[in-house]
C-alpha cells in the first residue's frame, strides 16, 4: 500500500494507554487512509522502537516545549492530544501542556484535533462547597478539573472534545484490583454505593478516537463522551468473581474513607468517585455505550475485557 495519499495523524502519548490504542488502530488499518506519527519524549524506548518497527514515524517532542510540539505537528492532518496527570500530579502543568499543544496545532495548521478531556467538577462543586475537600487550594478533582478548564483553549480550533471514562486497566496497573479482606475474601473497593460507574478498556478509547478521525468533519466542534459499560460496585464484583473463579465482594466504603487510604492521589480519586456518585445521572448521560460502539465496533464490555485481561490483575494484598 502506498502512503502517498494517506494523511498523517500525530499521536501524543503513542506509547501510553490511550495513545497506544489509537496508534495500534491506525497501524492495523493500512487501507484506512491514515498513517501514524508517534510523538514521544523517548524515541529510543522499547515501545517507541516497536511502533517504528510496525511502520510508524516516530518523532521526539516534549509537551513542556511548545516549539518542539509545533515541529512534531508539521504536515499532520490530525492530532490526538492527551496529558498525563499521574506522571507529575500537577494540574498546572497539565493546563500549560494543553496550552502548548493548542498553540502548536494552530501554528502547524492541523485540520482535526481530538483532545482527551474530562469534566471540570468545580462547575457542580464550587471550591466553597464543603461536601468534598478542596485540594491543592484550587481544585476538587485535580486530574479532572485542569483538563476541563483547558477545554476552552481549543475553542475556535477544529477540535473534537473526547470525554473518557474510568479505565478498567486501572485494576491491573493502578492497584485498584481486588485485595484480600480481613477474612481472606477478595474485596473490590468502589466508594459509590449503588451508583453505576461508566467504564471502558483503555484500548477502546484509542479505537474510538480513530473512529472520530475516520468520520472526517462529522465530529469537529463537538463534544463526544465514551464508555464500554455502566456498572455498579456489586455488578463489577460479580463479573470479577466469574472471571477470577473465586468470590469477590464489593467493599462499599465512603468517599471519606477512600480519601483516608493515604496512597498518592487517594484524596483526588476519593473526590472523583464521590462526584460520579453524587452527579450520577449527569455524568452517565453523555457516555452512551451504543454511540461509542458506532465509533468503535470492537467495543468491549467489562466481562469481555476481563476474559482477556483477568490473569494480569494482581490479587495479593498491599
Amino acid at each position: 500500500m502506498t502512503h502517498t495519499n494517506s494523511r498523517i495523524i500525530a499521536v501524543v502519548g503513542a506509547t501510553g494507554a490511550q495513545g497506544g490504542g489509537l496508534a495500534r488502530a491506525i497501524l492495523e488499518d493500512p487501507a484506512g487512509g491514515f498513517r501514524l506519527r508517534a510523538i514521544t519524549r523517548h524515541a529510543d524506548s522499547d515501545k517507541a522502537r516497536a511502533l517504528a518497527a510496525a511502520g510508524a514515524e516516530v518523532v521526539t517532542a516534549d509537551l513542556d516545549d511548545e516549539a518542539s510540539v509545533e515541529r512534531a505537528l508539521q504536515g499532520a492532518h490530525g492530532a490526538f492530544f492527551i496529558t498525563n496527570f499521574w506522571e507529575h500530579f500537577s494540574p498546572q502543568k497539565e493546563y500549560a501542556q494543553a496550552q502548548n499543544m493548542a498553540q502548536a496545532a494552530k501554528a502547524a495548521g492541523v485540520k482535526h484535533i481530538v483532545w482527551s478531556t474530562l469534566e471540570d467538577t468545580r462547575k457542580k462543586v464550587p471550591l466553597s462547597d464543603d461536601r468534598m475537600p478542596t485540594l491543592m487550594e484550587h481544585y476538587k478533582v485535580p486530574h479532572f478539573d485542569a483538563k476541563g478548564e483547558a477545554d476552552a483553549l481549543f475553542e475556535g480550533l477544529p477540535t473534537t472534545w473526547l470525554s473518557t471514562s474510568f479505565y478498567w486497566d486501572n485494576l491491573i496497573h493502578f492497584g485498584m484490583g481486588p485485595k484480600p479482606g480481613a477474612d481472606g475474601v477478595l474485596e473490590f473497593v468502589l466508594p459509590m454505593g449503588e451508583a453505576k460507574l461508566p467504564g471502558i478498556a483503555a484500548e477502546d478509547i484509542g479505537r474510538s478516537a480513530y473512529g472520530i478521525f475516520k468520520a472526517g468533519d462529522e465530529f469537529i466542534g463537538k463534544h463526544v463522551a465514551i464508555a464500554g459499560e455502566h456498572l455498579n460496585g456489586l455488578e463489577m464484583a460479580c463479573a470479577l468473581s466469574e472471571a477470577l473463579g473465586q468470590r469477590v465482594r464489593h467493599a462499599d466504603v465512603s468517599p471519606a474513607q477512600f480519601r483516608a487510604f493515604g496512597f498518592p492521589g487517594a484524596d483526588d480519586l476519593g473526590n472523583m468517585f464521590q462526584y460520579k456518585r453524587d452527579f450520577e445521572a449527569d455524568f452517565r448521560k453523555p457516555r452512551d455505550v451504543e454511540a461509542t460502539r458506532r465509533l468503535n465496533p470492537r467495543l468491549q464490555s467489562f466481562s469481555q475485557w476481563l476474559a482477556a485481561n483477568a490473569a494480569q490483575i494482581p490479587l495479593q494484598g498491599g
